[in-house]
């Protein structure tokens, strides 16, 4: 047989290359991605917040250093108290439109509505003291008159002039808010919350609630701030309480303490990015007042509940003074009252 016509036998192929293998990958290479993403947006979280602060501290009406030359020239060191001068007037042009301004009358210009002080003790306690605004003082360059009296004449530098000279405590830092900013404040929290025992009303202010309690918005939390004619429903007839201005400033502290308590609340959280911009765009204040400052003294703050918030008005008499004009002066109580308020001990 010719083996020539068989057919060939092919050649047994090579083996396939071996696959190129992959290069191994380095332990921790995922956990070191994970970490840089994560430094990468608290980067950008920190630069976010940085920018928020701006913002929000560049909405604060600021008055300059050279017009505001009485706050205490040496600033109290970090962690030590701080003292605040906080007034509230009663320029009505910032009035929000849908307020009723028949409650608010026919007044140009703006007199101090408010005038309190806060001793603020970080981590420790606040303290409160209001000022009657008819207290008999001696104004530079414009003899005896009526505290408020130096606010009109001579603005804030020669209001905190005049408080330091009678008192004697130092003062910091000037706040100043107006009615219609304070409303605004008080919705950006989602109202304040007062308790009332017995229905209550002030014709001339506007405030009108019933008993129990009641979350004022803005225009009721500042009718019942500047209520003057306050009454009570009780034994089925509308009743005077009196008390006249000292009664009000006891009101006033009353909104301050429930407005606290309001932004230390965990169910506020939410408002707070609403809260803090209104808050900034509806005060003036000294330059010196950072948003930092404010942010460090708030943070300490948050670890204090109402309890740790001692509120006093400055003890007082009525008196009648040698022009005729009727005033207020401090009483023997007084000077114990400010030399707790300048330790920072409980008021006797």
């Amino acid at each position: 047989m010719d083996t020539d016509t068989f057919p060939a036998i092919p050649a047994t192929p090579p083996p396939p290359p071996p696959a190129p293998t992959q290069p191994a990958k380095k332990k921790g290479s995922f956990a070191k991605k994970a970490v840089l993403g994560l430094l990468l947006i608290a980067t950008i979280a920190v630069f976010a917040t940085i920018g928020y602060v701006w913002w929000t501290e560049s909405k604060i009406e600021r008055i300059d250093s050279a017009e505001l030359v009485s706050l205490a020239t040496v600033a109290p060191a970090s962690g030590e108290p701080v003292n605040f001068l906080v007034i509230a007037t009663d320029d009505r042009s910032s009035l929000p439109d849908d307020w009723n301004e028949d409650a608010f009358g026919e007044f140009a210009g703006r007199r101090t509505d408010v005038m309190m002080l806060a001793h603020m003790i970080p981590g420790e306690r606040i303290q409160l003291l209001s000022l009657p605004r008819d207290l008999m003082v001696d104004i530079e360059g414009n003899g005896t008159n009526r505290l408020n009296a130096s606010y009109v004449v001579g603005g804030p530098d020669l209001l905190v002039k005049t408080i330091q000279q009678e008192t004697g405590i130092p003062v910091h830092h000037f706040v100043e808010i107006d009615f219609g900013g304070f409303g605004r404040v008080v919705d950006s929290l989602g109202g304040v919350t007062i308790d009332f025992p017995l229905p209550a009303r002030d014709g001339k202010s506007g405030l009108n609630v019933e008993a129990g309690a009641q979350t004022l918005d803005g225009e009721m939390a500042v009718a019942y701030a500047r209520s003057r004619q306050y009454e009570v429903y009780e034994n089925g007839s509308w009743t005077g309480t009196g008390g006249g201005d000292i009664a009000r400033t006891q009101r006033q502290q009353d909104i301050m303490v429930q407005l606290f308590n309001q932004v230390a609340s965990p169910s506020s959280a939410f408002n707070l990015p609403t809260f803090l911009p209104t808050f900034a765009d509806n005060i003036t204040a000294d330059e010196g007042l950072s948003l930092g400052l404010m942010t460090d003294l708030g943070r300490a703050a948050l670890g204090l509940n109402s309890s740790n918030i001692d509120r006093i008005t400055l003890p007082v008499k009525n008196h009648r003074g040698s022009d005729g004009r009727s005033y207020v002066i401090p009483t023997d109580a007084a000077a114990a009252v400010i030399a707790a308020f300048k330790a920072g001990d409980p008021y006797p």
